[in-house]
């Protein structure tokens, strides 16, 4: 994209949206490709290379440059595998379109602030094949079909070979899709054959390009590309309807558009029903994909726990007998940061320091009478990693004190991620008392009282300092009470959940002591060992060994802590040689970190281990660190049989261990499993391609003491097969009893009671569910092939996040993400999983680096594990939450993401190629023809729809007049001095007023001016071009009195001329305008600079400025000869951008100002408040017309005044006691939002609503219910009646078909299903159920006014409650468009329809909208049951996909909800794409988490893809006068390139 530095980098064929200075750039692109060397065809050579084989020592020489990727995952193998599977799909290219951002977007970290990496390392080592290990194929062979023999092969683990895992300069032998590469930003992979062109040119896509990624080996010279024709017209793109149009954003998404052409690869089948209408896809399972076809496995038992003698019989009495006999031997020696021996603790010291808190626990807290500690109670432990010491005498006080210790990590600061949920244990734990270490509580943060503060989400706790001089010494008679291990609980485990929740294991004292004799055994601990500890030691396996176990043999324990391994990879190695300790706790990622920083130490020597614990044996991955440690430290010292991976979880505690074997017996197992296998859950050695397999490493044997099985990882549980995947479960005393406090949750984990086929259980002993999925291989060796934890089930098939994590890490180049921090989790989206994978990038990554490590990342992760990731995003380094020891917090993380506040950099989403259980497309059905349907009234056995409004009735004296300018000189003779206009400015007081004499002279004196100095004839179009008021109103009438025809225009706007202008000189043109009438003011705007930069003043029709009118009359007014004829044409842009002018006849303007009086009850002695723009529709009607016809004075309120002073247009009600008053959309926005927090200031200044009987939204759309209901609310404190707010519908062929009059019954609303909606059916829901959505009656029909629903296709009229086009029958329908070139062919049934079958006499205008009716309960004032229209949207706006009909503002109104920061939102198709607009208000940061939030929205609500996600400032998407959104305008805008975006996704 754009860098700093250089100009642009990236090339395709879509280009960037937000490059400014675009066309300079292109040519300094393109010229870069051209000149090249010959002949060099650059797919040849490149893909198959034999990967080069460095020796093994040389290669950790070069490690540190090789980018550091996450130790835990690190394989030669699979890197290997990836490549391939890259290589594989580039033979099939997709063409992935990049996403563009704003240039401030992309500003890159400051160097200063790139902290170097920890040394981690990429590359692994060789994973040698041992010799004589047991064979994993045979023995699967022999599980599945029972055979006998014995004979052991080789394993055919991972190949030997390993390819240097440096990304770039290290020859030509990585993966095809490398670092270099010609065409960035367009990972091709499609099935046609590859044209190798050069970089297509941006604006067109005539040349389908596939860019070719090649490795640029050094010195191997530039690749040629072979020349594309000149792109002539390449700038030219027929849309989808058939209009060219010029721009890259429509070439970027036809490249979209032709990448999702592919086939998805699962074809589908069945259905599910989803509330028994909506369809959507389910997976049938593959016929041919691999099944369990093994017997049923047996239970494992392990080895007898053997009672030596003198074992103790609890480990209190362990810590007395070493304290009591042997004082001075050391029990833990803590190092410093330096790797200097801090301190030695002695049995002796740890023994009476223990007593000294146990004492102070029990006897010095709270009262003699009431002790703030009973034995039995909770405390926390709060120790920090590098005080091990401090941490061992609190456990063994709290032990020796009977109360049960809960350790947990050092709260940093009061919102620490996952820091909360402790809290929660905590409080649930009943935890009053917190132990700490005098240096922690002094680093603990505090308040400025000195106060430690309550942590978010903790109880209140007191903090007690564990340091003896801080103690009080126990009296000599004081002994703490020593028993026997009983069925108390000893201490409590946290451990964080899948979700972030945090619960507690509760570890009973004779499951403790248990699992210590468990593990002496397993690992032959004998007293006064050394043991060296890099883990953890508040929890699990280092907690077992480190302070439990050890105490139990009294072993001594170096404690390397997290720090000093930061600081000295090697220091747990220099501490085994310097003290010759015989066994080392540590993690695969502390034997990575110990290679990387391994320089031929010379010193280094191993020999004295005769146990290497990998704590995290159990993880798939670990096998590569292992193999690679033991194959540089088997030069010094280290033997084969030292390394002992464990499994283990904080329920089962120590499941299975490898014992550390004598010299020469047999090595232990490994299996080579098909990714593909797994994913069914079933184990299949990896026979047809060694891409996608996962090598696993045994974890020893059960045991000692407990029995173990599997069983199927969901609903009952029932043991697999013996060639099956399943959650591993043990029967032995040594494990925890239960999750402290939850009941229902324990059951299902510790009391679990295996079942046989048959559905007897195996054992009448509980079992315990370890969390860990895998399987008991040959020899009863335990192998793990995932957590439960991390298992996502996508589409029915299972993957583990460990292997796709380490999938993306072995996709080059490895070191683009930063200190291999990646996340995968998955979110429910649309009933199914969905994966999502989150990496923290490098600070100095570029733009298009990064977006080709993605497309390379989801084509590895297809390529391996057959799965789709439905979105990927990138992070700045360091940002991702961490846990306490530096690793991710992945429920934090996925937290972050589904509130949209993980502020990505970078984001792909892929939906289009994951989500496949879409509903079907509709096929839409042939209609029932007349014959069959129509009996009398009904419709297939439903009353048609049809209503109308009521009669028009006797005329009265103004209505005898067959034309306004009539009425207006009746009213100047009889009530010369009766106000009709009163219009207010911005502080509420009277600008100006007028009556009817004063409005019939200025009028005459107007008609007087347009015959002298304008030389019109009767007839002639004037247009009026004035601001909203009284010079408006005077103009139309002049233009009456002298027979022209007025067209109101809307005036440009001095501060946007530029785009305003244009908008009036087209109104201008296309009405045949011979004159234009304005104001001194806006003639001389029209002559400014800026005007005629936009618009030449010469090509204008003569302009008349009405200023100082001209003192003489004219000398006839003039009189129509026929109440037919034109009075004025009415010009609106309509929603979708199209101009249309309609012609009103002087009788359908009578009829209108008459139907509008009998609903509203006008007379003379009325006021009415308006408050909208008066230039087009019933809002024109409203200001310029009503008052005239009717009599009633008009309280006129610009709404442009109300930008100023939001309260005018309320206050001006109030003032003037108003019973009826008019507004927009816009207004009623301005006024919840401009006065939502003012309402008590107003009621104090006296604002009073409560007369208020109507208040009308004028709007040609469907009610916006959530604004008309959040206005009611707002100012019902004011005295506004809820019932009195209501709405309009009218439309170009009729200005207005429904209006709330005075009498009558409220509006009502109704609740209609979604997706039947969808299928142009009505079905009522109850409020509040799924997919309901609300929808308000527009106002009741006028008089004269009768409608019909009919279906738009056929003409052929609708049943009630059936959605169709609402068709109209009235006096004062428009009589027709008029248009410029007399081309009325096309729209001429809008005025002129007659119903295919039926009723086929009566005339209809068609409104363009669809809508439904029905009769409801209510009567209305003639005593009829009362017909109810609701308006559903704009046809013409409408979005017809995959056969549905979609409201763009129902897909809107979901987008708005899903983020805060979401203002507005626009969402229009393009070629069948889904484009959603949404406006941002927030940092630029924000724009990248909205991507994901509108996608998964769109597809819950409403079962639609989104294809592109369009993030912009606030105010982009266009708004008309009446409030509605431009969408059409707003599309050809974002083709065009117009927008500015800020970020523009386009989903795959």
């Amino acid at each position: 994209m754009i860098f700093q530095h250089k100009c642009v980098l990236f090339v395709s064929p879509a280009g960037d949206i937000t490059q400014k200075g675009y066309e300079k750039k292109r040519t300094k692109l393109i010229g870069a490709f051209f000149p090249q060397a010959p002949g060099m065809d650059p797919s040849m050579g490149q893909e198959r290379r034999t990967p080069v084989t460095p020796s093994s020592s040389s290669r950790y020489h070069r490690r540190r440059s090789s980018g550091s990727r996450d130790e835990r995952y690190r394989s030669d193998v699979h890197t290997e595998a990836v490549q391939a599977a890259l290589a594989k799909h580039k033979e099939r290219k997709m063409a992935v379109p990049m996403p563009s951002k704003r240039r401030s977007l992309v500003v890159q970290t400051s160097m200063d602030a790139y902290t170097p990496p920890e040394d981690g390392g990429g590359g692994g080592g060789t994973s040698s094949s041992r010799e004589g290990s047991i064979s994993m194929e045979h023995w699967i062979s022999r599980a599945i079909h029972g055979t006998s023999s014995t004979t052991t092969t080789t394993s055919s683990t991972a190949s030997s070979s390993s390819s240097s895992t440096r990304s770039g300069g290290s020859g030509a032998h990585q993966g095809v899709l490398d670092s270099g590469g010609t065409d960035r930003g367009f990972i091709s992979v499609s099935s046609y054959p590859e044209n190798h062109s050069a970089p297509p040119d941006v604006t067109g896509y005539t040349t389908t390009t596939d860019g070719i990624q090649v490795e640029r080996a050094p010195g191997a010279g530039s690749t040629t590309q072979k020349q594309t024709p000149k792109y002539g017209n390449a700038e030219l793109m027929e849309t989808g309807d058939g209009v060219p149009v010029s721009s890259r954003v429509s070439a970027k998404i036809q490249q979209l558009v032709n990448t999702l052409k592919r086939p998805k690869r699962p074809p589908l089948r069945e259905f599910f029903v989803d509330d028994f209408e909506e369809l959507l896809e389910v997976q049938q399972p593959d016929p041919n994909q691999p099944k369990a076809e093994g017997a049923q496995m047996v239970a494992m038992r392990g080895e007898q726990l053997g009672v030596v003698t003198n074992w103790p019989p609890s480990l209190e009495a362990a810590l007395q007998r070493w304290g009591t006999i042997s004082p001075k031997a050391p029990c833990l020696t803590t190092m410093d940061t330096n790797g200097k021996p801090l301190y030695v603790l002695t049995y002796g010291k740890l023994w009476s320091r223990s007593v000294k808190v146990a004492y102070n626990l029990l006897h010095k807290l709270g009262t003699k009478q009431e002790p703030l500690v009973r034995p039995g109670d909770r405390v926390a432990l709060v120790f920090p990693n590098n005080d091990p010491a401090a941490f061992m005498t609190a456990f063994y006080g709290c032990l020796l004190a009977e109360v049960v210790p809960v350790p947990i990590e050092v709260p940093l600061t009061r919102k620490d991620a996952g820091s909360q949920q402790i809290g929660f244990l905590l409080g649930s734990c009943g935890v009053t008392v917190a132990l700490t270490s005098d240096a922690c509580h002094k680093g603990l943060p505090k308040s400025p009282t000195g106060e430690i503060p309550q942590f978010k989400g903790w109880p209140k706790v007191l903090w007690f300092v564990t340091e003896s001089k801080h103690l009080s010494k126990p009296p000599r008679d004081w002994f703490p009470h020593i028993k026997d291990a009983n069925q108390d609980t000893a201490y409590i485990e946290y451990k964080t959940c899948k979700d972030g929740s945090v619960l507690g294991v509760t570890v009973m004292r004779i499951a403790m002591l248990t699992h210590c004799q468990a593990l002496t055994q397993s690992c032959s601990y004998t007293e006064a060992e050394t043991i060296v500890n890099v883990l953890d030691f508040k929890k699990d396996v280092g907690l077992w060994h480190a302070v439990l176990t050890s105490v139990m043999n009294m072993m001594h324990v170096i404690s390397i802590p997290y720090a000093l391994m930061k600081v000295n990879p090697l220091s747990w190695i220099q501490k085994v040689c310097q003290y010759k300790a015989k066994v080392a706790c540590v993690k695969s990622r502390d034997m990575h970190w110990a290679l990387v920083a391994h320089r031929d130490q010379r010193d280094v020597n191993l020999s004295s281990l005769r146990m290497l614990v990998v704590a995290d044996g159990a993880n798939p991955w670990s096998i590569s660190s292992c193999d690679a440690f033991l194959n540089v430290f088997q030069t010094k010292g280290l033997k084969p049989e030292v390394i002992c991976p464990c499994a283990s979880s904080p329920e089962a505690l120590t499941v299975a261990i490898r014992r550390p074997l004598e010299e020469g017996s047999t090595p232990p197992g490994r299996g080579v499993l098909s990714m593909q296998g797994l994913s069914h859950g079933v184990i299949r050695v990896d026979s047809e391609e060694k891409l996608s397999v996962l090598t696993l490493q045994d974890v020893g044997s059960v045991m000692p003491g407990a029995m173990m099985c599997v069983v199927k990882p969901e609903g009952v549980p029932q043991l697999c097969k013996t060639d099956e995947i399943g959650e591993l479960c043990v029967c032995t005393v040594a494990t925890g009893t239960s999750y402290y406090g939850l009941a229902g949750m324990t059951k299902n984990t510790f009391e679990v009671f295996p079942t046989s086929n048959n559905g007897a259980p195996i054992s009448e002993f509980p079992f315990t569910r370890t969390g860990l999925l895998g399987f008991i291989g040959p020899a009863g060796l335990i192998f793990v092939a995932g957590k439960m934890d991390g298992l996502m089930v996508v589409g029915s098939r299972r993957h583990n996040a460990d292997d796709i994590v380490a999938t993306a890490l072995a996709v080059e180049p490895m070191k683009f993400v930063y200190r291999g921090r990646i996340a995968v989790f998955s979110i429910t989206v649309l009933h199914d999983e969905r994966i999502v994978v989150v990496a923290e990038q490098r600070p100095d990554a570029t733009e298009e680096d990064s977006f080709q490590w993605m497309s390379r990342v989801l084509q590895a992760i297809d390529g391996i594990h057959q799965v789709g990731v439905y979105c990927l995003a990138l992070v700045t380094s360091n940002t991702l939450p961490k846990t306490p020891l530096g690793g991710i917090h992945l429920s934090e993380t996925k937290q972050l993401f589904l509130e949209g506040a993980l502020h990505p950099c970078n984001v792909l989403m892929c939906p289009h190629t994951c989500v496949t259980n879409l509903p079907k497309p509709r096929q839409k059905q042939p209609e029932i023809g007349p014959a069959s349907v129509m009996v009398g009234n009904l419709v297939s056995g439903k009353r048609i729809a049809q209503a109308s409004g009521r009669d028009l009735g006797q005329i009265e004296d103004n209505d005898q007049f067959l034309f306004l300018s009539e009425v207006l000189q009746w009213r100047a003779q009889s009530t010369p001095d009766h106000i009709l206009y009163t219009l207010l400015n911005s502080r509420g007081t009277i600008a100006s007023s007028l009556t009817c004499v004063q409005l019939h002279k200025r009028a005459e004196k107007i008609a007087g001016m347009l015959a002298e100095r304008g030389h019109l004839q009767d007839g002639d179009h004037v247009a009026l071009v004035y601001p909203p008021g009284i010079d408006l109103i005077v103009a139309f009438y002049g233009c009456l009195y002298a027979g022209c025809v007025p067209i109101t225009v809307r005036p440009p706007h001095p501060q946007n001329i530029g785009t305003t202008l244009p908008t009036v000189k087209m109104i201008v043109e296309v009405s045949r305008s011979v004159c234009v009438m304005t104001t001194q003011l806006i003639s001389k705007l029209l002559r400014s600079k800026e005007a005629t930069a936009a618009v030449d003043f010469r090509t204008w029709p003569p302009v008349l400025d009405t200023d100082d009118l001209p003192k003489k009359k004219p000398p006839l007014l003039y009189k129509p000869s026929n109440p037919d004829m034109l009075a004025y044409l009415d010009f609106s842009v309509s929603t979708t951008g199209m101009l249309a002018g309609v012609k009103m006849s002087h009788t359908a303007t009578s009829a209108f100002c008459r139907s509008i009086k009998l609903q509203c009850e006008l007379y003379p002695s009325r006021e009415v408040a308006i408050c909208l723009d008066p230039y087009c529709g019933l809002g024109f009607v409203l200001w310029c017309l009503c008052s005239v016809y009717s009599g009633h004075q008009s309280i006129l309120i610009p709404p442009s005044e109300l930008e100023v002073n939001p309260a005018l247009w309320l206050s001006a009600v109030s003032q003037y006691k108003v019973r009826d008053t008019f507004c927009s959309y816009s207004v009623m926005e301005l006024c919840t939002k401009g006065l939502g927090l003012q309402t008590d200031a107003l009621k104090s200044r006296g604002l009073d609503l409560s007369r208020v009987r109507t208040c009308v939204v004028v709007a040609e759309e469907r009610p916006r219910i959530a604004l008309t209901q959040s206005f009611s609310k707002l100012f019902k404190d004011l005295g506004l009646h809820p019932r009195a707010v209501s709405t309009s519908f009218g439309c170009r062929v009729n200005l207005a078909i429904c209006l709330q009059g005075t009498s009558g019954p409220d509006p009502t609303t109704v609740f209609v299903d979604m997706r039947a909606l969808r299928h142009d059916r009505v079905r009522l829901v109850e409020r509040g159920s799924p997919h309901s959505l609300p929808l308000m009656e527009s106002g009741k029909i006028l008089p004269g006014v009768r409608i019909i629903i009919a279906n738009p296709e056929t003409k052929g009229p609708m049943g009630e409650s059936h959605l169709g086009e609402i068709w109209v029958h009235s006096g004062h329908n428009a009589s027709g468009y008029f248009t410029v070139y007399g081309d009325e062919a096309l729209q001429s049934d809008h005025f002129s329809s007659r119903l295919s079958f039926g009723d086929t006499q009566t005339v209809w205008a068609r409104t363009g909208y669809l809508g439904f009716l029905r009769r409801t309960e209510l009567t209305d004032a003639s005593g009829e049951r009362h017909d109810a229209l609701y308006v559903v949207g704009a046809l013409e706006e409408a979005m017809e996909l995959r056969g549905m009909r979609y409201h763009p503002i129902d897909i809107e109104t979901s987008v708005i909800r899903t983020h805060k920061s979401i203002t507005e939102c626009a969402v229009f198709t393009w070629t069948n794409l889904l484009v959603v607009v949404v406006e941002l208000d927030g940092s630029e940061q924000e724009a990248l988490d909205l991507v994901p939030l509108v996608t998964n929205v769109v597809l819950e609500e409403h079962y639609l893809i989104v294809g592109v996600v369009v993030v912009v400032d606030i105010g982009v998407i266009p708004i008309n006068s009446r409030g509605e959104k431009q969408r059409m305008h707003l599309r050809d805008g974002f083709l065009a390139d117009q927008l500015d975006p800020i970020y523009v996704a386009y989903n795959m």
